[in-house]
């Protein structure tokens, strides 16, 4: 049997001496060794680890690329709320000089009417809260017909949150105990205004399930200006109409803005991970 002779340069040849730098990929990222004069396509490419391909989210701390959107947005939704509320009872709770220019204020706007009136009563339970239940009702149905996981959430999220209302809103009137205006008779357990905060809530709550349905910008802007309208409406009738002071309705709106804050932040979480949790239905390459 005839030997055939192997070739040069296999992977048996053994060669005495130290081996020799050929160049080929190990040379491949080490600058210039294209030999044009500009660095390797590899060296100007991101780190291939997660990490140090990160950048800093709008906080400046590291995060996901690109950074989660809205959290300043929702920091600053809870935090001057938070701080809002908080200076204003501690002057309605100590008698500060807010409360002076708040009975000034209130002198000046009182001038009860049929409108005023009117607009009040869109902060009792029997008018706001209607409105939310049928929000509820279709929002709980449309989920329910569509097969979206989890469809129960929003709407028991929302009713809770509506519940919770007269839980906060009752001990602080009892805490604060502040007399009302001279409008109404002799009585305390004004602050904060019940009536406020259950029209915040309840329209508001409803705006924040409804807007995801709507596919056009203009109606999620009138929804929006509606529901922003009817809570002003109903602030101006009860100072109008003499029946809280300002503050009482101030102190109503932040601890509102707190509570739907707070539950936008929970439906977006519950989304996202309703989304992320979704298996794909492809099963093949596209």
């Amino acid at each position: 049997m005839r030997d055939t002779p192997r070739p040069e340069g296999t992977l048996g040849d053994i060669r005495p001496g130290p081996p020799q730098l050929r160049p080929g990929r190990a040379l491949a990222h080490t600058t210039g060794a294209s030999g044009s004069g500009s660095p390797h396509r590899s060296d100007s490419r991101p780190p291939q680890t997660p990490r140090g391909a990160r950048r800093s989210d709008p906080d400046g701390r590291l995060g996901t690329t690109p950074p989660v959107p809205g959290r300043p947005t929702s920091l600053l939704l809870l935090g001057l709320p938070a701080l809002f509320f908080a200076l204003i009872t501690w002057q309605v709770v100590t008698d500060g000089p807010l409360v002076g220019l708040d009975e000034t204020a209130s002198r000046a706007l009182v001038r009860p009417g049929p409108l005023s009136e009117l607009l009040a009563d869109l902060g009792n339970v029997q008018a706001a809260v209607p409105v939310l239940l049928a929000a509820l009702g279709y929002i709980t149905w449309r989920h329910r017909r569509t097969g979206t996981d989890h469809w129960w959430l929003p709407g028991v999220s929302a009713a809770l949150l509506m519940a919770l209302v007269p839980v906060l809103v009752i001990p602080l009137k009892v805490l604060t105990a502040r007399p009302g205006t001279p409008a109404v008779p002799p009585a305390t357990g004004y602050y904060p205004s019940g009536h406020t905060a259950t029209a915040a809530v309840a329209y508001g709550a409803a705006a924040l399930l409804l807007l995801p349905l709507l596919r056009s910008a203009g109606t999620r802007r009138a929804l929006l200006v509606l529901c922003a309208a009817l809570n002003l409406g109903v602030g101006f009738g009860l100072t109008r109409r003499g029946y809280h002071w300002p503050l009482d309705v101030l102190a109503s709106w932040c601890l509102g803005t707190l509570l739907l804050t707070a539950l936008w932040l929970f439906l977006s979480r519950s989304s996202r991970r309703t989304s992320a949790g979704t298996p794909s239905r492809r099963t093949g390459p596209s």
